[in-house]
């Protein structure tokens, strides 16, 4: 199953979300509408990036690597 590396962008806070999930577009969905966590401070939160991987490790390595940044 596909994973993709998502980074959401917050004009309100100017910071960066970085994540991993099968469906970025909902994960957007789900960080401007749930309504608790980290997120909520942020919205609206934009989708500025996305990259497939094949697997979830590959993903989770890139996430790292971007965060540790």
């Amino acid at each position: 199953m596909d994973y993709y590396l998502y980074i959401l962008y917050s004009q309100r806070l100017d910071r960066y979300y970085i994540g991993i999930s099968h469906d970025p577009e909902m994960r957007l969905h789900y960080h401007n509408t749930f309504p608790r966590g980290w997120t909520v401070r942020g919205r609206p939160w934009e989708l500025v990036f996305v990259k497939r991987f094949a697997d979830k490790q590959t993903a989770q390595h890139w996430e790292s690597f971007i965060k540790k940044q």
